[in-house]
């Protein structure tokens, strides 16, 4: 693409802050390694790109990265979705997406490219800003107060990520949504779990870390798919479950286990019966619709690939009503560095899932693991494996507990049986104790309710 092209190409009217080298350095890079996507995706967005072909070509590397387990970046697959989009002429053909590689200095500094070009964005959002103020203080539309009130909070808005219009802190604005909750009798953004007990004591709410802790082979998994299917399969809202612990092939095992009635063992080794078949093809026409419920076995996931995910669902019109995320200390910190604390580490993690409920006001349920003290007795928030600042990020904390002999053996009084503690619940009553039904043969917990 040549100069006159690129001046064709930008937006009009006086000259902005912008770095097109820049531009070009964050999007070769991207074409180069994509492992360098999820760290600039955490720095700069589509809408931060001066030109528009840079925008163009940044979402639709974004949009292939977050497609594939397995993704391929690099010019010629590029240039094929741009192609099959329509706009690959309009960035200026395949050979421009190869000078953006000529033109990476190093990959490594790639963050330090995407710094630059969201300082220049932010730059132009300043002088929008006061732009606009400006030509309205010219017009005398509006008095002086008015004015500078509306420019301060347009610029904390570019500051926060959110536009003017949608900072709605004041009470005034609140109130009327507020009546509307009262009316019905509940949050409608709040969602429900399979398991009527359960929600007697909690409600998962927009913007919630909801940690459900558990030991190994303690059911947690278990309590991610039933809820996921649940949220997906019952309510028809989109879900992603990014999971760590198990692969596509295992996933869709527990889940038709779970929705058709089929003992996972026969699922897993591949042992069906006849009467199994005829319980599949009735749940068939269920599971092959859910488009909107979304396995995500990605090696490696960061907290950077499940945001990426879930803009991926966002932009193909399913954005994510709940995230389930197996399980917490599998996950691959950002940046990881050899020797590090992982204290610290498993701390950021929790963290980073905590931001990702808020800033898409979603509940994220993540599962986690005991350390190995709390087997054979009841667990305690302070078992979490690894860190404690699992305990202090979580808005809910519902701790799993089996009931099982002193030699591990599911007999007696309780047999078959689990215990639901919820340890920590800041919109409601924590110590409560809800005993649920564990069919591990069908991979779901079931509620004690007779009329469930």
């Amino acid at each position: 693409m040549t100069d006159e092209q690129y001046d064709n190409n930008a937006p009009t009217g006086p000259q902005l802050p912008a770095d097109r080298e820049a531009e070009q350095a964050v999007l070769g890079s991207m074409l180069l390694s994509t492992r360098s996507i999820d760290r600039i995706a955490a720095i700069v967005a589509a809408g931060e790109f001066y030109y528009p072909a840079h925008a163009s070509i940044f979402t639709t590397i974004s949009d292939l990265y977050a497609r594939s387990r397995t993704p391929k970046i690099d010019p010629i697959t590029v240039a094929a979705e741009l192609s099959s989009l329509g706009e690959l002429a309009k960035v200026g053909g395949a050979g421009y997406l190869h000078t953006l590689v000529q033109t990476v200095p190093t990959v490594a500094n790639a963050e330090e490219y995407a710094d630059i070009v969201h300082s220049k964005a932010m730059l132009r959002t300043v002088i929008g800003a006061a732009t606009r103020a400006a030509g309205r203080a010219y017009a005398h539309n509006g008095d002086a107060a008015e004015i500078l009130d509306d420019a301060m909070a347009e610029l904390q808005g570019a500051a926060t990520g959110t536009t003017p219009l949608e900072v709605k802190l004041a009470v005034a604005d609140r109130w009327a949504g507020f009546l509307d909750e009262l009316e019905t009798g509940a949050d409608p953004r709040a969602m429900d779990t399979p398991w009527m007990d359960l929600n007697e004591v909690i409600e998962l709410k927009p913007g919630q870390l909801v940690t459900v802790g558990a030991a190994t082979g303690g059911g947690k998994s278990l309590f991610g798919m039933n809820l996921a299917a649940h949220v997906a399969l019952t309510r028809g809202k989109p879900v992603l479950v990014a999971s760590m612990e198990m692969g596509g092939s295992e996933l869709m095992a527990r889940l038709t286990s779970s929705e058709a009635g089929v003992d996972l063992d026969h699922l897993i080794r591949r042992k069906l019966t006849d009467h199994d078949w005829a319980k599949i093809i009735k749940a068939s026409d269920r599971l092959q619709n859910a488009q909107n419920f979304i396995l995500d076995d990605s090696a490696n996931l960061t907290i950077g690939k499940i945001r990426a995910r879930m803009r991926w669902m966002t932009s193909h019109g399913n954005p994510p009503a709940m995230v389930v995320a197996d399980y917490l200390q599998l996950m691959t910190p950002e940046n990881s560095k050899p020797n590090a604390n992982r204290a610290n580490e498993v701390a950021e993690l929790s963290r980073g899932l905590k931001l990702l409920a808020m800033e898409f006001e979603i509940p994220v349920i993540a599962l986690a693991q005991f350390n190995r003290g709390a087997a054979g007795r009841q667990p305690v928030v302070t078992d979490f494996k690894d860190s404690s600042a699992i305990e202090q990020d979580s808005n809910v904390i519902v701790l799993m507990h089996r009931p099982l002999n002193e030699d591990g053996s599911d007999t007696g009084e309780r047999a078959g049986e689990i215990d639901l503690i919820v340890a920590k619940n800041r919109n409601g009553a924590s110590g409560r104790i809800v005993p649920l039904i564990f069919q591990g043969h069908y991979a779901r917990l079931q509620s004690m309710a007779r009329d469930h």
